[in-house]
């Protein structure tokens, strides 16, 4: 390792010791933490079952950056460079339309065998598996209803699909032997203001009941469900809203999925996590950055960012809450995406580990707010790059921006290559440092 990273760690720790930080035990806490970093930043949420299906659901992707995968062996090689550039061990979020299979098969149809080579490849990598059903991108969910129809072919055949998920993400738990957290959304909801809002929430509450009606070993599958505020086709009404899902997950004992972009625009939800946690035994939490929208930007080191850590980190959160990202951005080298995101995440719990935490708490409960102001502001210029450096080298990935060389060179030698483009240096802002 470097002498100027050590040198620089072994100051930081000086200061950080003065208020009985152990920034050792910190980076060893850090180690053990894994984030779902989810597939769909790959391919633009194409997947590969249904790949001249378009869009829908709400979902939109924008930019035309070169490289995106178009097989799941290039996804799964695009995410290789990824971990590689990422500290510590993770695990990757997949969606049902990513199966890898030349069978000609629906959604109501897949089984463990269709994601057999993923199962292989995780193993190979020591990583888990997240799962997720894909109720979107589909001729049976064009009217914008898929659990929720009215319609009850429609209706069963998502019943059935989101059944047949689960016994996917317990194969995946059983063979990784780390717990698979399989997550349900839809995007069933109305654009226009609707008469009837029970009968929809009423139907779904069934539906749910009957995907739930199997159950399955907690210690290698969680079952999660996902709120949402409103989306594009849905901006007056969505049947599964924050309200519902919080009711039925703590009736049911089902892990409540909080997405950053599902709420509304000016509202955080980090504060959102500590109240859940009182009455749940565990969280799913999207990491994600809205922008006016639910526009899944690619995660900054954003305030909301920042925040999330804090929360997570003073309370005690990080044993009982899963941490998934969803972003998906086509006009930047999607490798890049997935390594700044994941590394700001990572970040950003680092930095909450770094806080005075106990300092602070007894000047609050002494009253002494000046106190706890005054730490929070200088703690913000206390060294915390120097020990991310060091938990880099540590962990044997590139220090600071040393990594966007790797991507840089990845995307000559690979990304443009697919699709026969040229690899002109100066075609896709590739000057970046040079």
């Amino acid at each position: 390792m470097r002498e100027d990273i050590v040198r620089n760690y072994e100051a930081a720790k000086e200061l950080y010791g003065k208020y009985d930080i152990d920034v050792d035990q910190a980076l060893q806490a850090l180690e053990h933490i894994k984030i779902s970093i989810h597939c769909w930043q790959g391919d633009d949420v194409r997947g590969f079952l249904f790949q001249d299906q378009e869009l829908s659901g709400g979902i939109s992707v924008t930019g035309e950056y070169p490289g995106a995968a178009r097989t799941p062996a290039e996804l799964r090689q695009d995410l290789e460079k990824a971990l590689s550039l990422i500290p510590g061990k993770h695990k990757v979020n997949l969606h049902a339309i990513y199966a890898d299979t030349e069978e000609k098969v629906d959604l109501d149809e897949l089984a463990p065998r269709h994601f057999q080579t993923w199962v292989d490849w995780a193993k190979q990598q020591g990583i888990g598996l997240d799962f997720n059903p894909t109720c979107f991108s589909h001729d049976k969910s064009k009217d914008g209803f898929t659990l929720s129809h009215p319609d009850p072919d429609i209706r069963r055949f998502w019943i059935d699909h989101c059944k047949a998920a689960r016994k996917i993400g317990a194969y995946f738990g059983e063979q990784l032997g780390q717990t698979c957290v399989t997550n349900i959304w839809i995007p069933d909801g109305y654009k226009d203001v609707p008469v009837d809002r029970l009968a929809p929430r009423q139907r779904l509450k069934e539906a749910l009941d009957d995907i739930f009606s199997e159950p399955l070993d907690p210690a290698i599958h969680l079952d999660a469900v996902e709120s949402k505020l409103f989306g594009i086709g849905s901006e007056a009404y969505v049947v599964g809203s924050h309200e519902f899902y919080m009711g039925y997950g703590i009736q049911n004992n089902k892990l409540i999925c909080l997405d950053a972009g599902h709420f509304h625009p000016t509202e955080g939800i980090a504060g959102k996590l500590s109240a859940l946690s009182l009455f749940t035994e565990g969280i799913l939490l999207h990491v994600s950055r809205p922008m006016r929208w639910d526009s899944d930007h690619v995660v900054t080191m954003d305030d909301e960012l920042i925040e999330i850590g804090r929360e997570l980190v003073r309370n005690g959160l990080l044993e009982k809450t899963f941490i998934g990202l969803d972003f998906f951005d086509g006009s930047i080298n999607r490798v890049a995406a997935w390594v700044i995101g994941t590394r700001n995440t990572i970040k950003a719990l680092l930095r909450a580990m770094l806080e005075p935490t106990e300092a602070l708490r007894q000047a609050e409960h002494k009253g002494d707010y000046t106190t706890r102001l005054a730490l929070l502001e200088e703690f913000k210029s206390y060294p915390f790059g120097a020990v991310w450096d060091y938990y880099c080298a540590k962990m044997g990935v590139p220090v600071r921006e040393q990594w966007l060389e790797e991507v840089k060179a990845y995307e000559q030698q690979v990304l443009v290559q697919r699709g026969h483009l040229e690899a002109e240096p100066s075609a896709f802002g590739l000057n970046v440092g040079q």
